[in-house]
Order: structure tokens, then C-alpha cells, then sequence
């Protein structure tokens, strides 16, 4: 189905993020999917391994991201690419939560430091 409304939108919570998926292969997207992922204050996700390219797009707050050992503090307008095979890290030192659009092709895991792999049910 071409037109995905706000209240057919699928929500995951982990560690401690919440993401509201629009586009998968469950709503009709056969290569791309996307998906709003809202970062409370304080939270600290793991550092975790992707296999597809992540485009992340801050729409409100300040994160700090910490891509391949590097961090930077990125805000509101901020876009960050993330290669297939970069460890990405994402924290939420503000006291308000932050907002991003994420989106990659079907089919992102990601693995965490443990070797715990994940297949995001919002990206697949």
C-alpha cells in the first residue's frame, strides 16, 4: 500500500529508544524502509554494527553519535551517513528527547559488541 497513515504505524521499543516504522515490506516498501526513532533523555544505546547503509536524520534535539570510534554532537537539520559495516552509537545527553528519521534498505542487522546479532523487525 502506497499511503502508510500516522496510526497504521508499527512501534518497537529497545533499549530504552522508541521507533514508529512507516515504510517496511509489512506496509508495502519492497527495497527501502524508514522509520521515526525517538531517544529519550539519558539514553545510552549500545554500540552496535550495521550491515546497510543508515541515512539519520535529526529533526529535533542533540544527540551525540559516535561512528566508528568518532564522536560528534549532532542537532536538529543534522544528517549523519552511516556506511554498511560502521559501529554506530547513539546517546541522548540533553534533557529532552530527541526525534530522527532513519532510513535503509530491507534486510539492516546489526550486531552488537557481544556478537548478538539483531534483525530489527522496523527494517525488515
Amino acid at each position: 500500500m502506497p499511503f502508510v497513515r500516522s496510526s497504521d504505524a508499527v512501534t518497537h521499543e529497545i533499549h530504552g529508544a522508541r521507533f514508529v516504522s512507516y515504510a517496511t515490506p509489512a506496509s508495502g516498501s519492497r527495497e527501502l524502509a524508514a522509520w521515526r526513532g525517538e531517544i529519550p533523555p539519558g539514553t545510552r544505546a549500545p554500540a552496535h554494527t550495521v550491515s546497510r547503509e543508515e541515512i539519520l536524520h535529526v529533526l529535533v534535539g542533540e544527540l551525540a553519535l559516535t561512528l566508528d570510534g568518532r564522536t560528534e554532537r549532532v542537532g536538529a537539520g543534522d544528517t549523519v551517513i552511516v556506511n554498511a559495516g560502521s559501529t554506530l552509537r547513539v546517546e541522548n545527553p540533553t534533557d529532552h528527547t530527541a526525534i530522527t528519521w532513519v532510513t535503509t534498505s530491507v534486510g539492516l542487522t546489526a550486531e552488537l559488541a557481544d556478537g548478538t546479532l539483531i534483525t530489527p523487525p522496523w527494517a525488515n
